[in-house]
C-alpha cells in the first residue's frame, strides 16, 4: 500500500486527534469518549500503526529542555560516489543529529541539528563534516519557533472532522 492509497475516515482522525491531545490517554477511555467499542478502537490503532501512520508513543522532548537551545537547519552536498546511505549512517550516530532528508535544489540533505550554545554548534558541524562524503554545509540557525511541529490539522483535514 502506498501512501496516497492511505485514506482516514472520521473515526481514525477522532481517535488520532485524541490522541495528539492526550497521548497518554487509554484504549478504554478512548473508546468511552469516541462512543465505540473498545475492541473497533484497539483494531483501528492496530491498523493505523501497522500502516505507519502513527510512528510512537514515547514522549514528544523539547532539546531545548534538556539544555540543547540552539537549533538549526543544515544543507549538505555530499559527494555522489559516496551516496546517501553511507552519509546517513554518519549522521545517525551523531546524537544532536535529530532528522536528514534528502532534498531537491542546490543541497542534497537537509538536517535539523540542535546545539548546547553558537559554540557548541560549530562542534557540531565540525562533527558533521568530518565525514570525507560531505563536500559542504550551509547552516541556517532558528530564532524562534513560530509554529511548531503539528499533525493533528492535517489529520482533520485529512479525515474530514
Amino acid at each position: 500500500m502506498t501512501v496516497q492509497d492511505v485514506h482516514l475516515d472520521a473515526l481514525d482522525g477522532r481517535m488520532l486527534a485524541l490522541l495528539a491531545e492526550e497521548p497518554r490517554i487509554g484504549v478504554l477511555e478512548l473508546s468511552r469518549r469516541l462512543a465505540v467499542a473498545r475492541g473497533t478502537v484497539q483494531a483501528r490503532l492496530d491498523k493505523l500503526i501497522a500502516r505507519g501512520a502513527i510512528r510512537g508513543f514515547g514522549p514528544d522532548v523539547s532539546p531545548a529542555a534538556i539544555g540543547y537551545g540552539v537549533m538549526s537547519f543544515v544543507t549538505l552536498e555530499i559527494s555522489q560516489r559516496y551516496g546517501h546511505t553511507a552519509v546517513t549512517e554518519h549522521l545517525a550516530e551523531i546524537p544532536e543529529v535529530l532528522e536528514a532528508h534528502t532534498i531537491t535544489g542546490s543541497g542534497d540533505l537537509l538536517c535539523r541539528i540542535v546545539a548546547r550554545s553558537n559554540a557548541d554548534l560549530q562542534r557540531v558541524i565540525d562533527n558533521v563534516l568530518a565525514y570525507e562524503g560531505i563536500m559542504r554545509a550551509s547552516t541556517i540557525i532558528a530564532l524562534a519557533e513560530q509554529v511548531p511541529y503539528r499533525t493533528t490539522p492535517l489529520v482533520r483535514a485529512a479525515s474530514g472532522i
